[in-house]
Parts: C-alpha cells; sequence; structure tokens
C-alpha cells in the first residue's frame, strides 16, 4: 500500500559509509543481512530490529576501533526512518474507494507501534473491515487470521509485492494469491521459482485490481 523498502536501503546506504575503510560494501551488506536474520526471531522485523542489527553490526565489524559517535549516527538513521511520511503507492486509495464493497482485511508484519503509526498516517484505515499487523506471514499465521475471519481458505485472496510472504504460504493453504511486484525488494523475501497454480495470479499496477472486481 505504501513505500517502504527503498527506504531501507537508503539507510542501509548511510550505514555503510560508517564503515568505509573497514570492509568493502558488498562485505558490510552481507554481514547487516546475516545479523538480520538472525536477529529475527529475538527482534521481529521492522526498523527497530533494523537499527539493532546495524547497531550489532557496527560492533561485529569496528570491534574496538569503532567510534561512539557513530553509534548516535546510527541511531538517528534509525529515528529518521520512523519519520518518514507515509508515501503510498500508485492509484491504491482510488482502487480501495471501488471496493469497499468487498470486505477488505489488512495484513500486515512489522514492528506494532510502527505499523499502527504507517497506517493513521496513510488515511487508509476506514477502508478495511478488520487489520491484523502478524508476527509472521507463514501459513500458521494466515490459518489463524482465516480462522479469525471465519472464512474458508478458498475465500480468502491475498494482494501483495512479496512472493515469500504474501503469496506462497497463501496457496499453500489453498487461498488466492495476487502478486504485484515493486522494483525493490529485500532479499530476504526474494523468491526464484516460478510460481504455476491455478490460484496465482500477476498483475502491474495495484489499480489492476479493479479490472477484476469491478
Amino acid at each position: 500500500l505504501w513505500v517502504n523498502e527503498p527506504f531501507f536501503r537508503e539507510a542501509e546506504d548511510i550505514f555503510c559509509n560508517l564503515l568505509e575503510g573497514f570492509l568493502p560494501r558488498h562485505s558490510i551488506v552481507k554481514e547487516l543481512y546475516n545479523i538480520e536474520i538472525n536477529n529475527l526471531k529475538r527482534y521481529g522485523y521492522g526498523i527497530k530490529s533494523f537499527t539493532l542489527s546495524m547497531i550489532e553490526t557496527y560492533q561485529s565489524i569496528t570491534q574496538s576501533l569503532g567510534r561512539p559517535k557513530d553509534i548516535t549516527e546510527i541511531l538517528n538513521i534509525g529515528k529518521s526512518m520512523l519519520d518518514k511520511p507515509v508515501e503510498l503507492l500508485p492509484e491504491v486509495e482510488n482502487t480501495l474507494q471501488n471496493l469497499t464493497d468487498h470486505r477488505l482485511v489488512l495484513a500486515t508484519k512489522g514492528d506494532l507501534v510502527d505499523q499502527e503509526r504507517k497506517l493513521n498516517k496513510s488515511g487508509l484505515e476506514k477502508y478495511f473491515h478488520h487489520i491484523e499487523i502478524m508476527t509472521e506471514k507463514d501459513a500458521n499465521g494466515y490459518q489463524k487470521l482465516i480462522k479469525h475471519l471465519d472464512i474458508e481458505p478458498r475465500e480468502f485472496l491475498m494482494v501483495g509485492n512479496s512472493l515469500r510472504s504474501d503469496v506462497l504460504p497463501v496457496l499453500e493453504i489453498g487461498g488466492h494469491a495476487i502478486h504485484i511486484p515493486f522494483h525493490t525488494t529485500w532479499i530476504h523475501e526474494e523468491v526464484n521459482d516460478n510460481i504455476e497454480h491455478k490460484n496465482f495470479h500477476q498483475l502491474k499496477s495495484f489499480s489492476k485490481l479493479n479490472s477484476l472486481f469491478l
């Protein structure tokens, strides 16, 4: 619904600049990613988790040679991300307005406070019958959501930009999924396999949903 991943990549670039001279850029990015993944079960997803992972990565790379002021700078990177305005993707609100006759549910994952902040700033809350902030978008998480909604998996359609989180687990439980690619994707969400499934569709933009449901 809104721009997200580019802000993380922008923050990653600033972080790499702090470590210039310690390691090549690609090695810094790899170390940060590995630490992020290891921290997911501990901190979950979102900007706060990302900020803690940057601090841990900085300490891992610099050892005793780090500068205390850089830790402050990393914290400021995280705060800047949290303070960014919410930028809706093209045609999102118009499309949601057109689909108000349907039972719309927002299923997202990440830090509860940050997700609620984004939703409030977006002005989109009024279009949804239910909002679910999930710990993990996996088959178990979607099964719990479907049970809460009191529907069958075949009655559930997920729309999202992540094959890993929005498509594959929904297909696994017997639901329907529409993938709308975005130009920037976190490597953790990338899937190399071609998906061939009768319940799977791919659209070029959010507005194309209008042609399916109107």
